[in-house]
């Protein structure tokens, strides 16, 4: 038996052998690098990841906006009115997102009292997120979940934010899916005429 089991363990190393050494014969030691390396070039990056639009843009949302907050999905369209009623109250101040000096949004982001720089930014999944810096759905974002004109409904990324903050409604103030200045524009030419 043991005679028998030579024979087999020979075959068994032999090609294993000659797996490994056809193994080396695709590779060269210069790719290696090294001593026998033929050139000090850098190996070549992966390709850079495209860059997607988001589907809401600045314009679309510098104004004044009413905004409520809701955690449970039922309470959606209660929100909704609440955050329309702010835009009526002359006590309340509105919620204000401005156009930024790099071409993105100037708004309030979550625990700092002062606005902040951010970017309106695409994802391969085709939503959309504001945030600071550039990196889609990072830990300071809010996602685009819904935008008429009108209504924009916006969700955080980061799941302490979200619980303390919940879904955030903004509700434009002004006439449908225009600024306040379109509209007081608009009843100046009615009285005037």
């Amino acid at each position: 038996m043991v005679q028998l089991c030579r024979p087999v363990l020979s075959v068994v190393l032999v090609l294993a052998g000659s797996l490994m050494l056809a193994g080396c014969g695709s590779m060269s030691l210069s790719s290696f690098g090294g001593p026998f390396s033929s050139s000090s070039a850098p190996p070549p990056s992966a390709p850079a990841a495209a860059v997607v639009p988001p589907s809401v843009h600045a314009e679309d949302i510098v104004g004044r906006w009413g905004l409520a907050s809701y955690h449970r999905d039922q309470d959606r369209a209660r929100t909704e009115r609440a955050a329309k009623s702010l835009c009526g109250q002359s006590d309340a101040q509105p919620y204000m997102i401005s156009r930024s000096e790099s071409g993105g949004v100037t708004m309030l982001g979550h625990d700092n009292p002062q606005p902040q720089n951010m970017t309106l930014k695409g994802s391969p999944e085709g939503k959309t997120y504001i945030g600071p810096g550039t990196d889609s759905a990072a830990a300071d974002d809010r996602e685009v979940v819904s935008f008429d004109g009108r209504v924009m409904v916006l969700k955080w990324i980061d799941p302490e934010v979200a619980g303390r903050y919940g879904n955030m409604v903004l509700v434009r103030c002004g006439a449908d899916g225009t600024p306040a200045r379109g509209r007081a524009k608009k009843k100046t030419a009615t009285l005037a005429q």
